[in-house]
C-alpha cells in the first residue's frame, strides 16, 4: 500500500455520469413526491380532527365558562325572573297551592251550623252551601293579587339572583349527577326547587292575613324542567365535557394550526379549515334547534306551559348560540379572506378594484398637495408586510376580546378593512417618484409591482411601459395591492 495515498487523505468522489445524474434526479424527485404526499395525508387527518372537534369544543367551553362560573351563571339565568310568562306561571302555581289549603266546604258548613244555632230561617241556612263558589273565587283573586305583587316587584329579580348565586353549585352537581340542591336530578327528570321563592311569598301572604299560606307543602315547590329517558347518558357526556373544558378548544386550535403548517398548500388548507368549521357551526345551530324541540316535548303542559318553557331553554343556551354564531362569522370571514388572497379570477378582480380605488384617492390627494413622500413609498414597498401586521392585530384583538359576539367580529373586521384602505391611500399619495425608488432598477423588480394578475413592470425593465416607469399619474405602482 502506498503511504502517500494515506497522507493525502481520502480520495475525492468521482463526478456522476449522465446516466447516474438522471437516476439521482429521478430518485430525489420520487422522494420529494412521497414526502409531499405524507404531508398532505397528515394535514388532512389533523384538519378532519379539528373540524369534527370544533362543535364539542364550543359546547365544552360554554359548559366550563357559563355554567361553572358563578357570575356567568347568574348572568345567564337572570332574565328568567323578569319574563312575564314565567312570572305568570309562578303566580298561578303558587296561588293554586295556597287556595288548595283552604277547605271552602268546611267553612260553608261551619257557617251553616252557626246560622242554624242562631235560629236563622232554613232557606238562609241552606243558601250558605251556594257560597262555596263565590268564596273560593274571591279568595283566589285576593291571593293572586298578593302573589303577583310579590312576583312582579323589583325585589323578586334580586331574590332570584341571590338564590341562584347561592345555589350555583347545585347546577354543576346536576350536570354531573351528584349532590342535592335547588336544581336536582330526580329519576329521568331535572326539577327546579323554588323553595326560597315560596318562603318569600309565604311571608307576604301571612303578613296579609292568609295564615293558611304557611302550610304550602314542600313537594309543591318543584317545577319539572326536563324529562328524558337519556338523562344518565346526558350527565355522563356533561361530566366528560366539563373535564375537558377549555382544553378541548385549545387542542382543536392547535390541530388546525398544525394542519395548515404541515400542509404543502397552506392557503388551501386554511380555506378548507374555514369552510369546514363554518359547516360544523351550522350543524351545531341546527342541533340546538332539534334539542329545543325535544325539550319542549319532554315537559308536560301541566308541569310548565310551553311559552315559559321555551323562554327558559332559550335563556339557558343563549350564550352558547351566541358563541356558535361568532365562530361561524369568524370562519366565514377567514375562508373569504383566504380566497381573496389566492390566484382566482374573482379574487384578482376584487384586489385590483380595491387597489385602483385606494390608488386613485391617494393620487388625488397628492395632486392636491397632501403628499406622504418617503413614508408613502415605504408603505408601498412593504405593503405585504403591513397588511399582515394589520390582519394579525385584528385576529389578536378577537382572541383577547372577552366573549366576542358577531357584532364585535364585524367591528374588528371593519376596523381592519378601514386601516388597510387608509394604508393604500397613504401609499398612493406618496407623490411623483420619477427620481425616486420607483424609477430604479431594483424597485421595478419588486414582486408587489406585479399587481393582482401577476404580470407587472418587472418584465418590462426600467425603460418599459409598466407602471413603475409611468409614474403616479399613469395608474401604476401605487394602485397595486
Amino acid at each position: 500500500m502506498d503511504p502517500s495515498a494515506d497522507a493525502s487523505g481520502p480520495a475525492e468522489p468521482q463526478p456522476l455520469s449522465g446516466n447516474e445524474r438522471q437516476e439521482y434526479e429521478r430518485l430525489r424527485g420520487a422522494a420529494a413526491v412521497r414526502h409531499r404526499r405524507l404531508r398532505h395525508a397528515a394535514a388532512c387527518v389533523l384538519l378532519v380532527l379539528a373540524v369534527l372537534l370544533s362543535p364539542l369544543a364550543v359546547v365544552a367551553t360554554w359548559l366550563h365558562e357559563e355554567i361553572t362560573d358563578p357570575h356567568r351563571y347568574v348572568q345567564t339565568v337572570a332574565p328568567i325572573a323578569r319574563n312575564p310568562s314565567v312570572q305568570s306561571t309562578v303566580t298561578n302555581r303558587l296561588t293554586k297551592r295556597v287556595v288548595d289549603q283552604v277547605d271552602v266546604p268546611a267553612i260553608t258548613a261551619h257557617l251553616a251550623r252557626n246560622l242554624n244555632k242562631t235560629g236563622a230561617p232554613s232557606f238562609v241556612v241552606n243558601g250558605t252551601r251556594m257560597l262555596g263558589g263565590p268564596l273560593e273565587s274571591a279568595l283566589t283573586n285576593a291571593v293572586h293579587r298578593v302573589v303577583h305583587k310579590v312576583i312582579a316587584s323589583d325585589q323578586f329579580p334580586l331574590v332570584w339572583d341571590a338564590a341562584n348565586r347561592r345555589a350555583h353549585a347545585a347546577v354543576v352537581k346536576v350536570l354531573t349527577g351528584e349532590g342535592t340542591s335547588a336544581v336536582q336530578a330526580r329519576g329521568n327528570a331535572i326539577v327546579l326547587d323554588i323553595g326560597t321563592l315560596v318562603d318569600n311569598v309565604k311571608q307576604h301572604l301571612v303578613r296579609a292575613g292568609y295564615e293558611k299560606a304557611a302550610k304550602i307543602p314542600h313537594i309543591d315547590r318543584q317545577f319539572t324542567l326536563v324529562r328524558t329517558d337519556k338523562l344518565d347518558e346526558a350527565q355522563g357526556a356533561m361530566r366528560l365535557l366539563d373535564i375537558l373544558g377549555t382544553w378541548l378548544a385549545a387542542v382543536t386550535i392547535v390541530l388546525a394550526a398544525l394542519a395548515v403548517w404541515i400542509s404543502p398548500a397552506h392557503r388551501i388548507t386554511l380555506l378548507a379549515a374555514g369552510v369546514g368549521t363554518a359547516v360544523m357551526m351550522v350543524a351545531l345551530l341546527v342541533g340546538l334547534a332539534v334539542v329545543r324541540g325535544v325539550y319542549l316535548d319532554s315537559v308536560p303542559p301541566s308541569a310548565l306551559p310551553r311559552d315559559p318553557a321555551a323562554f327558559i331553554f332559550d335563556t339557558l343556551v343563549r350564550f352558547l348560540r351566541e358563541s356558535t354564531r361568532t365562530i361561524l362569522v369568524v370562519a366565514i370571514v377567514t375562508a373569504f379572506a383566504t380566497y381573496l388572497y389566492g390566484p382566482g379570477r374573482g379574487a384578482r378582480a376584487v384586489r385590483s378594484a380595491a387597489a385602483r380605488g385606494t390608488g386613485a384617492i391617494g393620487r388625488g390627494l397628492a395632486r392636491g398637495g397632501a403628499r406622504t413622500g418617503g413614508f408613502g413609498r415605504w408603505l408601498d414597498v412593504h405593503r405585504a408586510w403591513t397588511t399582515g401586521v394589520v390582519i394579525t392585530g385584528g385576529a389578536l384583538a378577537l382572541v383577547l376580546w372577552n366573549h366576542p359576539t358577531p357584532a364585535s367580529v364585524g367591528l374588528v373586521l371593519g376596523i381592519v378593512v378601514g386601516i388597510l384602505a387608509l394604508l393604500g391611500i397613504l401609499a398612493g399619495a406618496s407623490g411623483p417618484t420619477a427620481n425616486g425608488p420607483a424609477a430604479d432598477g431594483p424597485r421595478g423588480s419588486d414582486p408587489a409591482a406585479d399587481g393582482p394578475t401577476g404580470s407587472g413592470p418587472a418584465a418590462d425593465g426600467p425603460t418599459g411601459s409598466g407602471p413603475a416607469a409611468d409614474g403616479p399619474t399613469a395608474g401604476g405602482r401605487h394602485g397595486s395591492p
